[in-house]
């Protein structure tokens, strides 16, 4: 039988209709955990993630909520409570906004809507949900990256949005322990633009010390091993193939 370490704990899971975030929770699942499918715009793939639940006897629905909204944010909260009967072991803030902007493009519009959904979304959703994770002693995991720590010329905001959250990492898993653990994950390059031809997916694999681009599967696994292990809070893990050691 396959080995199940989060059998009869509950995940919400941002963003989890497509790419990163359906593999987080497609993963989850595997691992024995219900699920909460939060999606914003991509419907049909939060229903085949939750189709997928399913079919391994997991309890899964999907929740529709555009995270720059406060009012949808709190009512997203309230939504998944009433449907978990009040429980939460686990958050997984995915959701995030990746616009490309060159330096010349650079505009207060650009930073409000990436701190918005990268940095005061997550911070506000695991407020709403504290109550219910320390009655769980649950967790929370956020998908960071390694911008955070080197940032991108077109991507100033995104970058100084994922600085933010890493930061929040760390406080939220001082200002919530002991109960609940609050940890990231770091990504590299994992899931690049379908566009990209294979001479500039080269250039990416020659930069990774380990030489392979990442596939999500391989972030997955760091969250449910986030998820799992009860004694490690305020870390933020790289998986990037040792891009952030090179």
């Amino acid at each position: 039988m396959p080995h199940a370490p989060l059998t009869g704990r509950i995940a919400l899971v941002t963003g989890a209709g497509t790419r990163l975030g359906a593999a987080t929770a497609r993963a989850l699942a595997a691992a024995g955990a219900d699920l909460a499918v939060h999606y914003a715009t991509s419907a049909a793939g939060a229903e085949v993630v939750v189709d997928e639940a399913r079919s391994l006897g997991r309890r899964a629905a999907a929740f529709q909520a555009d995270l720059h909204d406060r009012g949808a944010l709190a009512a997203l909260a309230r939504a998944v409570l009433d449907w978990s009967s009040g429980r939460l072991d686990l958050l997984v803030h995915n959701a995030a906004n990746f616009d490309r902007v060159p330096p010349a493009e650079l505009s207060a519009d650009a930073w409000d809507r990436a701190m918005a959904l990268n940095a005061t979304a997550p911070y506000l959703l695991t407020l709403e949900l504290a109550p219910a994770l320390r009655a769980c002693r649950g967790s929370v995991v956020a998908m960071v990256c390694v911008s955070a720590e080197r940032p991108w010329k077109n991507y100033i905001p995104y970058s100084v949005s994922k600085a933010a959250l890493a930061h929040l990492v760390r406080g939220l898993a001082v200002g919530l322990a002991p109960e609940v653990r609050v940890n990231g994950v770091s990504p590299g390059t994992v899931l690049p633009p379908s566009s990209y031809d294979e001479a500039t997916l080269a250039r990416l694999r020659e930069r990774i010390p380990l030489q392979r681009i990442g596939e999500a599967e391989d972030v997955a696994r760091a969250v449910v091993f986030l998820a799992e292990n009860d004694f490690i809070t305020g870390q933020i893990l790289a998986v990037d193939g040792g891009v952030s050691v090179a």
